[in-house]
């Protein structure tokens, strides 16, 4: 579940920049006529993002956007970076290496605007590494498109900005079912989301919507019957009985507290708003 405050939406990776753009147009009208700030932290050559973004936002009519990069985790003590963030009303995490992110920004002043613009009600949003970055534990690291192999997996803190989920992108582009059933083994508290491409999550308080072309898989291990993650050696294929799996698309919903998915026409159902 969401921490209390404004929407996020968590994006599967390579979302639509040039036609519909169905999923920065949530951004935008959520921003409105505010400023969004483009946090390009993740990339370790972040060049061009900025203004990829700028563009993509410039034709939703949403023009006062500023960049955050962080060459060294010193430069968030910077007055220069509590600027950027002054009168914003929504952050946009971008693609790279997550754990670029959490080890750059968590715990100083910068994550603590970033939970300051959340706790106003404002937007955070994130894209392939900026989604897998909102969970309490991030996976950082698995090998895609096989079976999940036991020790094949790593995983770090991420922001925490959403509980008891833990949240895998491009997901079946890049075949990564297997690696979330890895880390749902570890931790079966936890739900596991693995999102697409050109897909998102909107998600408001214990209650999320899909948007976008692609699907989002949910793996719920609480009713898990038998696992061997903790016996086998590391080079054993995973083995788990009993998963229950979700697959959600566009206007689909999913109550996080109830784990339990809601059709579109259902009396809950429809992307909520701020």
């Amino acid at each position: 579940m969401a921490e209390e405050g404004g929407p996020l939406i968590i994006i599967g990776g390579h979302e639509d920049k040039e036609g519909e753009k169905r999923i920065l147009k949530e951004v935008a009208e959520r921003v409105k006529d505010g400023k969004l700030v483009i946090a390009t932290v993740a990339s370790h050559q972040p060049d061009g993002y900025f203004e990829s973004y700028r563009k993509a936002f410039g034709d939703l009519g949403l023009d006062d956007l500023v960049e955050l990069y962080v060459h060294e985790r010193g430069e968030t003590l910077e007055s220069s970076a509590a600027t950027l963030f002054e009168n914003a009303k929504g952050i946009f995490f971008t693609g790279g290496d997550q754990l670029r992110i959490s080890s750059q920004i968590g715990d100083t002043p910068v994550e603590k605007m970033v939970r300051q613009i959340h706790l106003e009600g404002g937007v955070v949003a994130g894209t392939s590494a900026g989604a897998s970055v909102m969970s309490e534990t991030m996976l950082v690291k698995g090998s895609s498109q096989e079976s999940h192999r036991i020790g094949d997996l790593h995983m770090a803190p991420g922001l925490g900005l959403i509980r008891d989920v833990i949240i895998d992108q491009h997901f079946a582009e890049r075949g990564r079912i297997g690696r979330l059933m890895g880390a749902v083994a570890q931790n079966p508290r936890v739900l596991g989301i693995g999102i697409d491409e050109d897909t998102a999550i909107l998600v408001q308080g214990h209650r999320f919507c899909v948007i976008g072309s692609g699907a989002v898989y949910i793996v719920d291990g609480s009713g898990v019957t038998h696992s061997n993650i903790a016996e086998a050696s590391p080079e054993r294929t995973l083995s788990m009985h009993d998963v229950r799996l979700h697959v959600l698309s566009q206007g689909d919903c999913f109550d996080l507290k109830r784990r339990c998915p809601e059709a579109p026409g259902s009396n809950q159902a429809g992307v909520p708003h701020a």
